[in-house]
């Protein structure tokens, strides 16, 4: 199964504090892959390194087998990103907004497109809305569909269902299992929410303090930490309790 994403030996230090301490692992096409940890494991620092926003200490990304750190151009065309924490100009349309990112990306129908990801996520009656005029779930929304506006082969996602309600939520992960199954996104995703993760993820990246303690499948990472949830496993890295460093 071919490799969309390695990550080898990443560090990312500031000031003398390393946020993200030598970590590696990779991401296979079609695959859901979950980043959790407490707040402070190196989650975003290591997003915003894969993304090239922030320039690793060492280590490197490779994406698609291109080197990141040479080809971020040519990579970027062909994955997206989503923040529950991100917005988007307050002044334009949902509809401008949307089509701003369409035509960067070069996107054949931006019209078409944007009707199709709009009646997804079901704002179609927001596009011709002031973003200033949402609330914070229907802006989860809209990011969304900025985020799946060039069709992506690979899509970060930060804690995507945070600001939405159950049933939003609900109807949100039943869209990206779709869309993962039926045009071979590979997602890497976060969040806090461990029954999402669950459900979600075929595999996850469990970081404390900018170190991996285990990449498995959700089962095995149950068992090796003696949980009976990731909820629990979590909560045993954060207060420290699971008998490890």
């Amino acid at each position: 199964m071919e490799t969309i994403l390695r990550v080898e030996n990443l560090t990312k230090a500031f000031n003398g504090f390393t946020a993200v301490d030598g970590i590696s692992f990779d991401m296979k096409a079609g695959e859901i892959l979950g980043i959790i940890g407490p707040n402070g494991a190196g989650k975003t620092t290591t997003l915003q390194m894969i993304t090239g926003l922030t320039t690793p200490t060492r280590g490197s990304v490779e994406i698609f087998g291109l080197p990141l750190a040479d080809r971020r151009k040519e990579i970027l065309q062909w994955m997206n990103f989503s923040s529950s924490y991100v917005s988007l100009p307050y002044s334009l349309t949902v509809r401008e907004n949307l089509m701003v990112y369409a035509r960067l990306y070069g996107v054949k129908d931006p019209k078409g497109r944007i009707d199709e990801l709009l009646e997804s996520f079901e704002i179609t009656e927001l596009g011709n809305r002031t973003t200033r005029k949402l609330s914070s779930g229907q802006m989860t929304r809209v990011c969304l569909c900025k985020a799946l506006i060039n069709a992506p082969r690979l899509l970060l996602l930060d804690e995507p269902t945070a600001s939405l309600d159950p049933d939003i939520s609900d109807k949100t992960r039943t869209l990206l299992r779709r869309i993962k199954t039926e045009e071979g996104v590979s997602i890497l995703y976060t969040s806090h929410n461990m029954k999402e993760t669950e459900e979600m993820c075929d595999r996850v990246v469990f970081l404390d303090r900018g170190r991996i303690l285990a990449t498995d499948v959700p089962d095995r990472i149950l068992k090796k930490f003696k949980g009976v949830s990731l909820e629990e496993v979590f909560l045993k890295v954060a207060r420290n309790t699971w008998g490890g460093e």
